[in-house]
């Protein structure tokens, strides 16, 4: 027990010395958020290649806005790419030209979204934090820099945001533009003007009242939400406004906070930097974009399935749960620690203390609104990420009090049962990697993929990690010791980031897409001018950017043999196509061994040059 209080004199003695020395504080808090986010994002980010088969549509489409010169309409493989608007591609564009046309370049933009993403949230939280010691007259350094810290952990180092932060796609920039905006504004709504009638009074008769805007949190919301529709469309204004709305609907405070806010010049600036390439793209490719982007990318993946991403309706419970492991297990409690219900009660706080009601908004309004919608991907609810992480940590705020008055600390019983329930996860988890080659399905690119996977030893060090980490987790919760649980969580966390998932990127990497990049560069080589090359039965658009050359994705052997027929028919030069295919459709082709001359075999794929004369005349049959 002596100890227990010397450790806790020794951290607050440094905490407090944090404190009164500002660049001490800026300088501890900027380390440890370049740690986290090099462990979660950064480390080995480009050291991979592009995973298919979304990541490299992207990267591509990127590259030929690079090449080109052509800002204006993306486009992959000789078509145009509509799906996402252009900041993405402008993005990676801008990467490549400073460090080269690669995978670091790729995946910057969204590591970059992410870290500026965490440090917005850290100093949100330590401010709200501040503002909460300064209303109770208390000086808690300790806590305040602390839940910061796990904030930004959490935030961070969590499978969902580790996934898109490190992939080339536009998921984590939309989520680092619009969690990036919500968090402004709140700092805008929370901050000092206009956060109490009197206030409100004295803004009014102040000068300031008539300016354009009353504090700069409010315009970096605007400028984020213009962002996040450049970043994914109509979806990146949609839900900051419910989101917003819904908050302030309940606080009462509508018409006060609008006003504050200067909407109409808020709807101006939006306007004004996301309209004028919605405008040129439609300008040049009319209705052709407008039906794709707007009506098929964005009406339709609500209203109907969309590429048959169908899902039943508790699919979002479980990418919540899997997705922000292992902290999901905490949400229940903290979002009733909020008691959101008592609206007479978040009415009567001033405007800061609302932060907790704010941030279960934001998780509530995004978690609804793609529950709703019909078409479903585990990307869709990245954004609620970094409210569930706020949630958390103000949950564990409640533990940490000032150590002065040695108060002891009591949990709630949803706590103690989320702390139980932390323990049987932790041990679920454990046993499922254990056996994780009779849950994963085959992967037709790697043939012996479960063999490999075993001889990995992969699974038992995940195994070993998670179930470590339940009996130290059930140790605490016996011993009392609450506070120290979440670092548990985020140690065993950090350890399966370094022991588990960076050997096994490399694995999937090395047997998955590396042949696909080998393969690609002996198409560079061996491609002759304008031979067409063919890929048979799959689509990897990782050649494409690897190979830089035009791909004509095929599906079925027989449609592939026929074309090369009709193309030997035109008398093209030169007089023969170069053919990718898995190696069982290549078989399917019933091609005899002089009809084609074999250039490399790679994993799963051949790839073979088909001479037009030995096709001419031939008679195929496909059974």
């Amino acid at each position: 027990m002596r100890m227990k209080l010397s450790v806790k004199h020794t951290v607050d003695r440094w905490f407090n010395k944090i404190a009164k020395n500002p660049a001490l504080s800026v300088t501890v808090s900027i380390l440890w958020l370049i740690v986290v986010a090099w462990v979660a994002f950064g480390w080995n980010l480009g050291n991979t290649g592009l995973i298919d088969e979304t990541e490299p549509l992207f990267a591509e489409a990127s590259r030929q806005m690079f090449v080109t010169g052509d800002w204006i309409t993306p486009f992959f493989n000789g078509d145009t790419r509509f799906d996402k608007p252009a900041l993405i591609y402008w993005c990676q564009a801008i990467a490549y030209h400073i460090i080269g046309v690669n995978e670091w370049a790729v995946r910057l933009p969204s590591a970059i979204a992410a870290f500026g993403l965490i440090c917005l949230a850290f100093y949100t939280i330590q401010w709200y934090l501040a503002k909460q010691d300064e209303l109770e007259e208390v000086s808690r350094p300790t806590r305040r820099y602390l839940i910061s810290f796990i904030a930004a952990a959490l935030m961070a180092l969590n499978p969902e945001t580790i996934i898109w932060a490190r992939t080339g796609v536009s998921d984590m920039l939309l989520t680092g533009c619009m969690a990036s905006a919500l968090l402004c504004f709140f700092l805008g709504y929370a901050g000092k003007e206009g956060s109490r009638g009197a206030e409100l009074i004295t803004n009014a008769q102040s000068p300031m009242f008539h300016a354009p805007f009353l504090n700069k949190w409010y315009l970096a919301f605007y400028v984020l939400i213009a962002g996040a529709i450049l970043t994914k469309g109509p979806v990146g204004i949609v839900l900051p406004g419910l989101i917003v709305a819904a908050f302030l609907l309940y606080v009462g405070k509508v018409r006060e906070v609008l006003r504050e806010m200067h909407l109409l010049v808020g709807i101006l600036i939006i306007i004004a930097l996301s309209v004028p390439w919605y405008a040129l793209v439609i300008w040049r490719n009319g209705w052709n974009y407008i039906n794709s982007f707007f009506g098929y990318h964005n009406l339709e993946r609500f209203t109907e399935v969309v590429n048959g991403h169908s899902a039943p309706w508790y699919f979002y419970f479980l990418v919540v749960l899997l997705g922000f492991a292992p902290y999901s297990v905490y949400l229940p409690a903290s979002i009733i620690r909020l008691k959101f219900w008592q609206r007479s009660h978040w009415r009567s706080l001033e405007r800061f203390q609302q932060f907790g009601l704010f941030a279960w908004f934001w998780f509530a309004s995004i978690f609804t609104f793609f529950c709703i919608a019909v078409t479903k991907l585990p990307s869709y609810v990245l954004p609620l990420m970094p409210a569930a992480a706020i949630l958390v940590a103000l949950l564990w705020s409640d533990l940490f009090q000032d150590t002065e008055t040695r108060q002891t600390i009591s949990v709630s019983p949803p706590f103690l049962w989320s702390g139980w329930v932390n323990v049987v996860f932790l041990s679920f988890l454990a046993t499922a990697l254990l056996n994780i080659t009779h849950i994963l399905g085959t992967d037709p690119a790697i043939s012996n993929f479960h063999e490999l996977i075993e001889q990995s030893g992969l699974p038992v060090i995940a195994g070993i990690i998670w179930l470590v980490c339940a009996v130290l987790v059930a140790g605490l919760l016996l011993s009392r010791r609450w506070n120290y649980i979440i670092s548990i969580n985020l140690i065993g966390f950090v350890a399966f980031i370094i022991f588990v998932l960076t050997p096994a990127s490399f694995f999937i990497d090395r047997e998955r897409q590396l042949p696909l990049r080998e393969l690609s560069a002996v198409i560079l080589e061996a491609k002759q001018p304008n031979e067409e090359l063919i890929m048979l039965g799959f689509k990897k658009p990782s050649v494409v950017f690897y190979s830089h050359i035009h791909v004509n994705y095929l599906k079925f052997p027989k449609e592939a043999v026929e074309h090369i027929k009709n193309q030997a028919a035109k008398g093209l030069k030169p007089s023969s196509v170069l053919l990718l295919a898995e190696q069982k459709k290549f078989l399917q082709m019933d091609l005899q061994p002089d009809d084609y001359k074999n250039l490399s075999t790679k994993g799963a794929y051949n790839l073979v040059r088909v001479p037009f004369k030995k096709m001419k005349n031939q008679k195929i049959d496909i059974s």
